[in-house]
């Protein structure tokens, strides 16, 4: 679960992470009386998606009067944003963040994440920070620095300081990097954070170091028990047949093309894409049912891949394991009656009780497509596809 720049602020400066005063804003009489209650004589309009690139994509405006944050806020809300991580269709912009400006003198980058691979917590942090630091990380990656933190240690002092003499910070702006870094890294526990960027951690004209902005991930599967940071969740920044999944608990992805997948297991659905791909389709989605399938699962399964209007095939790719096949076989049937499904179905069972799971499918009437092997059903979908 994703957050946007004002609420993860918000929990910056919970945790004495020091951010510059702004107010959050749903229309552009009230984007300038925002401005008006900060005072100064430099604003930034920001709007609130999730997604990165924004300034790039025009996001991110500079007022110098309280019309021309009012100008700003009106041309964004009620638009949508397309940045290279939002894909063609962009985000809503139904909020913007009216910020009072800043002198920069450095703009610096900071973000704790996981690594999986060490299973332990990284800092990961730039002097050359900014909206290209994805370019800097790819063509000149002797500028990233890295600290990864012992779980049993946690952050340590001269790791604060590793990271700040590797951002050429100096005298007071060290201790002030270190609080930072602190803030960081309790948030990242307390919250059940997946991710926590600055981009840019500025130092400012008169040398102190600031978030300029502000970045957060929920962990998926920990929501449950952060009661504070659920009441952030934007429906409305979310894929709606994602969301609708997550209400089955499905795991599924939206995608660009027209086979759409029902697969168990995280694996096997990857795998049945590339099979997919490398025939000469393209899915429409990654969809997995979990090892707890049942008809009902099912049947919510394949009314979500139906919503989308580009399916033109599906492909159903079950190994019985946890989930017998017979039980999904039944799910199928019961789906493809009551959902009225009017484009090819194409499935493959193996596993447990996968001979019944065929002769249900065989002896149901239906105009399912039977394949022998993984193989078989992925040239078989991308042809009905197409045909």
């Amino acid at each position: 679960m994703n957050l946007h720049e004002y609420q993860s602020k918000e929990l910056f400066a919970r945790y004495g992470i020091p951010v510059p005063k702004g107010k959050v804003a749903a229309t552009a009489d009230e984007a300038a009386s925002a401005a008006e209650s900060l005072g100064g004589a430099l604003w930034v309009v920001k709007a609130q998606v999730h997604a990165g690139g924004r300034g790039k994509a025009g996001g991110v405006k500079l007022c110098r009067s309280k019309g021309e944050v009012r100008e700003a806020a009106a041309k964004m809300l009620g638009q949508r944003l397309v940045t290279k991580q939002t894909g063609a269709e962009g985000l809503p912009i139904n909020q913007v963040y009216v910020e009072v400006g800043s002198g920069i003198d450095r703009e610096l980058y900071l973000s704790l994440l996981l690594n999986r691979d060490r299973s332990r917590l990284s800092f990961i942090a730039s002097a050359a920070g900014g909206m290209d630091i994805e370019e800097v990380a790819e063509k000149t990656p002797g500028k990233i620095l890295r600290v990864e933190i012992h779980p049993a240690a946690g952050l340590r002092g001269f790791q604060c300081r590793e990271l700040a003499f590797g951002l050429g910070l100096k005298g007071e702006q060290i201790a002030e990097f270190e609080k930072v870094a602190r803030g960081i890294y309790q948030l990242y526990l307390d919250n059940d954070a997946s991710l926590v960027e600055v981009n840019p951690l500025i130092v400012t004209k008169d040398g102190h170091v600031v978030a300029l902005d502000a970045k957060i991930g929920i962990d998926s599967n920990a929501v449950f028990r952060q009661k504070t940071v659920s009441a952030y969740r934007d429906r409305a920044q979310e894929d709606e047949a994602e969301a609708k999944a997550a209400e089955h608990d499905l795991n599924y992805v939206s995608l660009d093309g027209d086979i759409a997948c029902m697969v168990n297991g995280a694996g096997l659905a990857m795998a049945t894409m590339d099979l997919i791909k490398l025939h000469g389709g393209a899915p429409a989605n990654f969809l997995d049912v979990g090892g707890g399938a049942t008809p009902e699962r099912v049947t919510a399964a394949f009314k979500l891949i139906l919503s989308n209007p580009k399916v033109k095939a599906i492909l159903v790719n079950i190994f019985g394991g946890i989930v017998r096949c017979d039980i999904i076989a039944q799910g199928i049937v019961e789906a493809v009656k009551t959902v009225g499904v009017q484009v090819p179905v194409i499935v493959r069972l193996e596993g447990t009780n996968a001979e019944i799971a065929r002769r249900q499918l065989a002896e149901s009437g239906l105009a399912i497509t039977p394949a022998k092997d993984l193989t078989d059903a992925a040239t078989k979908a991308v042809a009905l596809a197409k045909g």
